[in-house]
C-alpha cells in the first residue's frame, strides 16, 4: 500500500520544468540507485525530475529493501522521473521494474526513449495491493538510452516503483506477446441471425479479418459433440477455422467434451455418452478429440493448440473424472492428450483452469495432475477481473505455474465490460456490481484500459505466451442467444463485447495492436 510522509503528502504539486541533476554517476551501462535505496528523499538520487517535482518522492517501502519511488500528490499532477544510462552496446535492451498502482490514471508509463530508436512504452496497470513486473524493449544504437517514469493523475491516484534493471537481451522492440488471440465461438450462430460487424469508421467488415487487423493472430474455437441447435459442432468449427486460416489466423481448439456448456460449475457428459464405461468413455474422448483435430489437418487449417477440456478445476465429464477421483480425471486427460499428439503431431496440448488468482488452488491441482504423469505443453487460465482478483494476483499465479511446472502460460479468457446498458431481454452478467469489483469504469475507454491492462501484466512474465479476449463478436442478435436448446434465450454478454451496439469496433479492439 502507499505510505506517504506526511511533509510531502500535504505539498501541493506545482509544475516546474526544472531538472535535478543526479547526486552520484553509475558505471557505464548501470542504472543508478535502481532501487531507490539511498534513502527517503524529495529528489530520488541518481534521477532526474521534470513536472510536478514535489510529486516523486521516495519513501519507506519497496517490493524489495526498504524504499520505494512514489508518484503522489493530493491534487491534480504530471511529473516523470527519469535517468540516463550510457555506455550501453548496440542491440536491444529491456527495462524490467516492479509497479504497483491504483489506477485509472490519464496517463502513465514507463518508457525506454531517447535510445537512437522510436520510444517504447508499457502502461501502469491497475495492480491492487500486490506488485506486478513490468517489462518493455528498445533497440539502442546510440550507446545510450533514458528510463522514463511518468504519471498524469488526478489528485490523490498514486503509483509505486522499485527494482529497476535494463539489460541487453534480444527480445523485439515494445511489449510484445507471442499470441493476441480472441474466442469467437458464436460468430456464425450470430451472422446467421442477423449480426453485423464495422470498423471504427462504420464500415462493414468480415469480423475475423477485422480482428486480424487488429493485431488477433489467434483465434479460439470450443468444439461441442453433439449440440441441439447444430453451432460449435465439428462441422461449425471446420467452417470457422477456413474463415480464421484465410484471415493469416492460427487456431486454439477447445474441447469441451460436452453437448452445451462446461465450466466450474458444471462439466456435463454428451448424451451419446452418458451410459459409457469408463473405458468407452475414455476412447470416446480419443475419438472425438482424434477425428475433431484430423479434419482440421486435412483441410489444411492445423490447430496451433487444443485444450483438453474447459475451465477443469473441478474436472470433466463427471462424475468419472470429477476433482474428487484424480486418477480418472488424469486417464480421460491423458487420453485426450495422446490423440492430440496422435492426429496432429504439431499442435500443442493445453489444460486450462479458471480463477486466474488461485495461486494455491492451481498449484494442487497442477501438483496432481504432474504427479500422475498427464502430458501438456502450455497452462491456460482464465481471468475476469471482477471475479477472479486483482492483476498482481494472476501475474503471481502465472509466474509461479511457468517456474514450477516449466511449462509456458497464457490468459485463455478475460473480458470487461463497455457499459452496464442492455440491448436485449437477458440480463447481462457484467454489471454495475461487477464494474465496481473490477475497479475501471464501464466505458469504452474504461473497457480498453482494462484489456492493456491484463496484456502489459501478462507481457511482464518471462516466457507467457499471451492472452485471448472471450466472445469479442458476441453481440445481441435475436435468435442466437446463450442456450443452443432455447432460441428464445438472449445473449447476456453483448456488453463486453469488443463492438458497440450498432456493430462498431470499440476502442478496445485497437489495443492488441499495442502488443
Amino acid at each position: 500500500m502507499l505510505r506517504t510522509p506526511p511533509v510531502l503528502a500535504a505539498a501541493t504539486a506545482v509544475a516546474v520544468l526544472a531538472v535535478a541533476p543526479p547526486a552520484h554517476a553509475a558505471a557505464a551501462g548501470d542504472v543508478h540507485n535502481p532501487g531507490f535505496e539511498a534513502g527517503a528523499a524529495a529528489v530520488p538520487a541518481g534521477w532526474s525530475e521534470s513536472g510536478a517535482r514535489a510529486a516523486s518522492f521516495t519513501e519507506a517501502g519497496g517490493h524489495t529493501g526498504a524504499y520505494q519511488l512514489t508518484h503522489y500528490s493530493d491534487t491534480a499532477y504530471r511529473v516523470e522521473t527519469s535517468q540516463t544510462v550510457t555506455g550501453l552496446s548496440r542491440g536491444s535492451h529491456t527495462l524490467s521494474l516492479r509497479v504497483r498502482s491504483d489506477g485509472n490514471q490519464r496517463d502513465a508509463y514507463v518508457s525506454l526513449r531517447g535510445c537512437g530508436s522510436a520510444e517504447e512504452r508499457a502502461a501502469i496497470p491497475r495492480t491492487g495491493a500486490e506488485w506486478v513486473r513490468l517489462a518493455v524493449t528498445a533497440r539502442v544504437t546510440g550507446g545510450r538510452c533514458t528510463i522514463v517514469l511518468h504519471s498524469d493523475a488526478a489528485a490523490g491516484q498514486w503509483t509505486n516503483f522499485d527494482d529497476i534493471a535494463l539489460d541487453a537481451t534480444t527480445g523485439r522492440p515494445g511489449t510484445p506477446l507471442a499470441i493476441t488471440g480472441a474466442d469467437v465461438s458464436h460468430v456464425t450462430k450470430n451472422e446467421d441471425h442477423g449480426a453485423v460487424y464495422r470498423d471504427a469508421s462504420g464500415r462493414r467488415q468480415d469480423p475475423l479479418r477485422l480482428l486480424a487487423a487488429n493485431n488477433v493472430g489467434y483465434i479460439r474455437l470450443k468444439v461441442w459433440v453433439d449440440p441441439v441447435d447444430g453451432y460449435n459442432n465439428p462441422a461449425d468449427v471446420l467452417e470457422k477455422a477456413r474463415r480464421a486460416h484465410r484471415a493469416g489466423q492460427r487456431l486454439l481448439i477447445d474441447f469441451h467434451y460436452s453437448d452445451a456448456w462446461a465450466d466450474p460449475g458444471k462439466q456435463i457428459k454428451p448424451a451419446a455418452w452418458a451410459a459409457l464405461s469408463f473405458d468407452d468413455l475414455s476412447r470416446a474422448v480419443y475419438d472425438h478429440t482424434y477425428a475433431v483435430l484430423r479434419d482440421l489437418r486435412a483441410q489444411g487449417t492445423p490447430a496451433a493448440m487444443a485444450q483438453i477440456g474447459n475451465e477443469i478445476n473441478g474436472g470433466m465429464l463427471w462424475p468419472d473424472g470429477r476433482w474428487d477421483n484424480w486418477d480418472g480425471l488424469a486417464a480421460l486427460l491423458t487420453s485426450g492428450a495422446n490423440a492430440v499428439h496422435a492426429a496432429s503431431p504439431g499442435t500443442k496440448v493445453v489444460l486450462h483452469l479458471a480463477e486466474g488468482g488461485n495461486l494455491g488452488g492451481h498449484q494442487w491441482w497442477f501438483d496432481q495432475a504432474t504427479s500422475r504423469g498427464v502430458p501438456f505443453d502450455v497452462i491456460a487460465v482464465s481471468h475476469y477481473v471482477y471475479w477472479h482478483g486483482s492483476l498482481g494476483a494472476l501475474q503471481a499465479n502465472l509466474m509461479n505455474l511457468s517456474t514450477r511446472y516449466g511449462r509456458p502460460v497464457m490468459v485463455a479468457e478475460t473480458a470487461y465490460g463497455f457499459t452496464t446498458a442492455e440491448n436485449d431481454h437477458e440480463t447481462n452478467i457484467f454489471n454495475a456490481s461487477l464494474a465496481q469489483a473490477g475497479g475501471y469504469p464501464a466505458t469504452p475507454r474504461g473497457q480498453a484500459d482494462a484489456l492493456r491492462d491484463i496484456l502489459t501484466v501478462v507481457a511482464g512474465v518471462p516466457g507467457a505466451l499471451g492472452v485471448f479476449y472471450w466472445e469479442p463478436t458476441w453481440t445481441a442478435a435475436d435468435g442466437a442467444g446463450w442456450d443452443p436448446a432455447d432460441p428464445a434465450s438472449g445473449d447476456g454478454w453483448e456488453n463486453q463485447a469488443l463492438f458497440d451496439y450498432q456493430g462498431r469496433a470499440l476502442p478496445g479492439l485497437a489495443v492488441f495492436r499495442r502488443f
